[in-house]
């Protein structure tokens, strides 16, 4: 039971018993006299208005007084508690904000990747309402989000009914699932669907794990929904506006070496397979698990490039590594391209630097997660392309994925 009621009941009763006791009141001694029900009727007018139309309590043993007095304080503050808080619950800002929502954007989760997709947003729908909810939120966090984007922040879990009912899904223009977890996204994605059947293709959702993000693809989940990976993006910006261009240039097949084997070197090759496979002369892959990872992107892949592919398992600060690989390669042939693409910035720029100094016909790529100005500084320094995963993403978000009432706007704008 609810603390209210019981106090309620506490008080109710207390003064009910007083007056059965004996007491008489002020301004109504007649109450002595009063039938039961009479009194009941004045034990619940307490609640209203108090003891001021009753006076106060005389006569009577003295715990019946002190039934009574407790009654005549504590019903009035109970009832003006109860009062005062349905007052607040009404007037809260969020909670008025969030009943007054329609063609709006939910996105769930509140990290970098939510940053790049607003800044998109923002430059298309300056006016549209945006919903952020994530299960904490640190409060500079929130405070950027807010003055940066003018967007609703909401601490919660997307995939309770009463929160989705409440973020009013059904009038949403599209939902963005941007969380950490992965099989928590598409969990709640899958209650959303099931919840608001309307929002079939409305629903943009990113994973991190390129496998369990291919595992999923044919699902029913994965096919209401446009299902995508951040590395996936960026590899397909590097490869399209970089790689291509060079491979064009070159009149011979290529060399390309991909120093790191992770997420973002996979998404490369399977890239360069699809885009450049007739321009690949060889592929070679470093890594420090690189047997274990090629065998996992050939059971997800089912990698057949036309090409000749060098696995060469190791840390790519090994000596011992490049020196096999010169062994086999021949990099001061050509214009070899080399990709340092581990999750390393720091390796990932001096191994650069070393083979530019080296091979200096070389192309080279120099990976950092976020946007680094002394790798840019370095790079233009050294003839050596550094790139942010973070900002080939933020570059790559397609339209597409834009709701079209937003596209639609977007046209018109550049139209006029």
């Amino acid at each position: 039971m609810n603390w209210r009621w019981a106090a309620a009941v506490f008080f109710f009763l207390s003064a009910l018993f007083g007056m059965l006791m004996g007491v008489s009141l002020s301004e109504r001694p007649e109450v002595i006299e009063a039938s039961v029900l009479t009194k009941i009727y004045y034990s619940l007018g307490l609640f209203v208005v108090g003891g001021l139309d009753l006076g106060i309590p005389t006569g009577g043993p003295l715990i019946g007084r002190t039934l009574l007095w407790i009654a005549y304080f504590g019903a009035p503050l109970l009832m003006a508690s109860a009062v005062l808080e349905a007052v607040l619950r009404i007037m809260r800002p969020q909670r008025w904000q969030l009943r007054r929502l329609h063609d709006h954007i939910v996105i769930v989760g509140c990290g970098e990747l939510t940053t790049s997709y607003l800044r998109m947003l923002r430059g298309h729908a300056t006016k549209t309402p945006i919903v952020v909810i994530d299960e904490t939120i640190d409060p500079i966090r929130e405070e950027e989000l807010e003055q940066t984007f003018d967007v609703t922040l909401v601490v919660g879990d997307i995939s309770h009914e009463f929160l989705q009912r409440e973020l009013q899904l059904d009038k949403a223009l599209q939902v963005i699932f941007l969380g950490d977890n992965d099989f928590m996204g598409y969990e709640a994605a899958s209650k959303v669907l099931r919840q608001f059947p309307m929002l079939e293709s409305k629903i943009v959702l990113h994973c991190h794990n390129l496998r369990f993000l291919r595992s999923m693809q044919d699902t029913s989940v994965a096919k209401l929904c446009t299902t995508f990976n951040s590395y996936h993006l960026a590899a397909k910006s590097l490869v399209e506006q970089a790689m291509l261009r060079h491979f064009k240039s070159t009149e011979s097949r290529d060399v390309v070496v991909i120093a790191g084997f992770g997420r973002f070197g996979q998404t490369v090759l399977e890239e360069l397979e699809a885009q450049a496979d007739s321009e690949l002369d060889r592929v070679v892959l470093i890594d420090i698990d690189a047997d274990r990872r090629v065998l996992v992107a050939e059971e997800q892949q089912l990698m057949t490039g036309n090409y000749r592919r060098l696995i060469l398992q190791g840390d790519i600060s090994h000596p011992e590594v490049w020196r096999n690989l010169v062994s086999s390669v021949d990099l001061e042939a050509h214009q070899p391209t080399i990709i340092l693409g581990t999750g390393r910035a720091e390796d990932n720029l001096r191994t650069a630097l070393w083979i530019k100094r080296k091979y200096p016909n070389a192309l080279v790529f120099a990976r950092t997660n976020d946007i680094s100005e002394l790798a840019l500084e370095v790079g233009a320094e050294h003839d050596i392309q550094a790139f942010s995963i973070k900002q080939l993403v933020e570059d790559n978000l397609p339209e597409t994925w834009l709701p079209p009432s937003i596209r639609t706007i977007r046209t018109i704008r550049t139209s006029a």
